[in-house]
């Protein structure tokens, strides 16, 4: 998974993919360790660390965009 500054560079259609993605490998991660498939549970941690990634890079379009609105309204 890219880090911070390169999913920065992404659109927000693609984070939004990227985040799906992410949240649908959690699950197949999950159910492989319920049924005993999982060799390495380290892989859990990991996409969970980039699906916060991913949601805190959305968060701070969403600040900056609701700033810059602000911004405008006191113009």
């Amino acid at each position: 998974m890219p880090a911070a500054a390169e999913l920065r560079e992404l659109a927000d259609d693609q984070l939004l993919d990227q985040l799906g993605e992410s949240k649908q490998e959690l699950f197949n991660l999950r159910f492989q360790i319920a049924t005993g498939q999982l060799e390495n549970s380290a892989q859990i941690s990991q996409v969970k660390r980039d699906i916060a990634r991913i949601n805190t890079v959305l968060r701070e379009r969403e600040m900056a965009a609701a700033e810059a609105a602000t911004v405008e309204e006191n113009s």
